[in-house]
This record gives C-alpha cells, structure tokens and sequence, in this order.
C-alpha cells in the first residue's frame, strides 16, 4: 500500500513539474512578470509545478488508489474477449474523431480548433468501447469462420449458443465460518456447486490466527479450517483461486467480503446467521449451507399420522408397502392384511438413503379389522389355538 501511494505522489510530481513548466509562463505573463527574472524560468516553473502538485497528492492520494482498485477489479472481472473489442472499438472511434476532427483544426477559433476535437475523440472514443466491449460475443461470431465439419451438419441439426444467465456466478467466496464447519467438502464432492471458489488471503490470516490461538478449542477450529481448504485443493474437486488484494481501508473481515463480492460479482457461501443477513442488506447473493440442509430436512417426523392405501406386499414380517404422493415409500408392519386399502398409519422412523427417503409406519389400530383369508378374527383364532394347545398338553399330561 505504501509503496503505491508513493508511486502516486512521484507521478504527480512529474506532472507537476511538466505543467509548471509549460503553463506557469503564462501566469506571470497575465501576472507582468518578465520571463528570465527568479521567479519566473523554466527550473523554478517545473519545481513550483511539482511542490503544488506533490501537496495535492497528499491530500487525493487515497481517493486516486480507490479509483485505481475499482478500475482494476472491473477490468479483471472482465473476459479477455471482451476487452479485446472494447480496445478495438476505443482505437477505431479515436480515428474517426481524428478523420472528423480534421475539418476543425483550421478555424480561427479556440473552441472550434481545440474543444470540438476533444469533446469527439472523448464521446467516440467512449462509444467505441463500450459497443466494442458489450457486444463482444456479436463481434466474436462476425470474424469466426465455420469449419466444414459444421456446415456438413444435418439442416436440422443446431448448435445452442447460450449466453450466460444473469443469475450465473462465476466466483463462489469461502468465508472463514463454512471452512472451520467443513460440510462444503461435502457439498462440493457432491458436484453441485459449479464455478470457482475463490479464497481471499485475509480470510487465510484469520484461520491462521486462529489456530495459532493459546485456546485449544480455537485452536482445533482452526486447523481444521486450514485442513479443509488443504483438502479441496488437493484433490481438485473444483477450481480454487487465491485472491492476493487485501482492503487496508475495512476493518473487518465480514465487510471486506460483502466488498470483495460487490468487486468481483461473486456470491458468499456461509453459515453465519447474521452475516446472512447483512450480505442479503446489501444486495449481494449468498448461498447458506444451514439454509440447505434445512430444505433437505426430512419433513415426515416420528409419531406423525399419515393416510396411505397399501399397493404390494413387502419383504418381511408381513409388511405393506405404501407410497406417498411424491414417491416416497411407506413401509407399514402389518401391512398385507390392508391390500388396496386406504389405511391410517403412525410413522415409527425415517431413513434417507442414496435412493431417497424409505419411512417405517405401523396401523394406527395395529389390532383391529386384521383378519385372515375365512373372514375370522385371526387375532381370536390364534387366541383360541393358543387355548386349544394348553388344554390338549393338559389331557396328555
């Protein structure tokens, strides 16, 4: 930071010197000072030009680098394509403010000679970028040549040529908080986060303060941040980036991640409540990992009632087997003696398997209307056979 801050000031000091040599003349013209006295010559002109301009850096120095930033993370987060034809546009509107420009440069007049050239070349060589730099993919498709093997293609053959959606993200930004969690590793090996996930070096600073923290829970917490991160990267599930640039201005780590979004039009995977929030304040797009493992929550919980119609039989214990509406098997104990009947039942369990969700339910009157093939109460006829056996081991006895 220092080191461009006094690049700054030595750029200033240049310019400085350069303007007070060229123009301090005509102060002490309109000021009636004869040219070659002390305060009037070319080294004192270029020395007063660098001191004022030197002095002014002090105070915009800041503001220039800020502007410097913004400029450079704009650029950055540009495709090379598109800066490519923004710089073709910019050269080509440039000379046709020149060609223009031509007509004018023989008045008499300062404002013709001098002011309509630059207001050309400022508005065309404006314009030129811009359609140079937003119509890129037109351009792209303008001066790309079709292979034989494409033109060779079926008529009715297409190639999709979809621009990227606007609710697309390239970078996805680690906060210190899901790393120490660890269940991105889960999520990434999955294969449902697309892009590049992009970690800021002051977001390492912090994990490497807090593992290096006398505290062993802080400790452990931090190393497993760090272990995580080593992790991802070493088995290159998904592209990982380290962003150098650091924001000297912000204190905290929270706001220079909400910044570093808004720079590279990114989106924060978190699990912090109430950075959520404030992300979401600030109009930056987040993605909270406890937000999804809450929708991914079973949503059928033990004890709760469900009305099913029994479909087949199962594989064990006499089971049923029912479905909900989304497709979700009901497994119900006893469940054969309902055939293709609509049944209330209470969930005993629920699993989740690769496959889907399998839920485990019971009759909510396990001991009524179960009869066998005769139309008898099984449970008073296996009641009577149980009797019947006692007697007859009686009489034997």
């Amino acid at each position: 930071m220092l080191k461009r801050k006094r690049i700054v000031q030595i750029v200033f000091t240049l310019a400085g010197a350069a303007i007070g040599a060229s123009y301090f003349p005509l102060l002490w013209l309109i000021l009636q000072v004869a040219y070659g006295t002390l305060f009037n010559n070319a080294i004192t002109n270029a020395i007063l030009g660098a001191i004022i301009f030197y002095i002014i850096s002090l105070v915009t120095g800041n503001a220039v680098l800020k502007a410097i930033d913004r400029i450079e993370s704009r650029l950055t987060s540009q495709s090379p394509i598109s800066l490519l034809f923004g710089t073709l546009g910019l050269i080509v509107g440039l000379v046709l403010a020149v060609l223009i420009s031509i007509v004018f440069f023989k008045a008499d007049t300062f404002f013709l000679n001098t002011m309509i050239p630059i207001i050309l070349m400022l508005v065309l060589g404006y314009f030129g970028f811009r359609l140079g730099n937003t119509q890129s993919d037109r351009w792209r498709k303008v001066f790309q040549f079709r292979r034989k093997s494409e033109a060779a293609k079926a008529p009715g053959e297409k190639i999709i040529d979809k621009p990227v959606d606007d609710n697309y993200h390239h970078y996805k930004i680690l906060d210190t908080n899901i790393l120490i969690d660890g269940r991105i590793y889960d999520v990434i090996k999955t294969g449902f986060v697309e892009g590049t996930l992009l970690v800021p070096k002051f977001v390492l600073y912090e994990l490497q303060y807090i593992a290096d923290s006398s505290d062993s829970v802080k400790r452990v917490r931090g190393r497993r941040g760090l272990d995580i991160l080593n992790k991802l990267q070493k088995e290159k599930m998904i592209p990982i980036e380290i962003y150098e640039k650091d924001y000297d201005d912000i204190d905290e780590v929270d706001t220079k991640l909400i910044q570093l979004a808004k720079d590279v039009d990114g989106v924060i995977i978190t699990n912090d409540y109430n950075l959520n929030k404030v992300i979401q304040f600030q109009h930056v797009k987040v993605l909270n990992i406890n937000a999804l493992a809450t929708a991914l929550r079973q949503k059928i919980l033990p004890g709760q009632k469900l009305n099913v119609m029994v479909v087949k039989n199962g594989t064990e214990r006499q089971q049923g087997v029912a479905y909900l509406d989304d497709g979700t098997m009901v497994v119900v104990e006893d469940g054969r003696y309902f055939f293709n009947q609509h049944i209330d039942v209470v969930v005993t369990s629920a699993i989740q398997t690769d496959a889907g969700k399998m839920i485990f339910a019971r009759p909510e009157h396990s001991t009524k209307n179960i009869t066998d093939k005769n139309g008898n109460d099984e449970g008073k006829t296996s009641s009577r056979q149980q009797s019947g056996k006692r007697n007859t081991s009686k009489s034997n006895r």
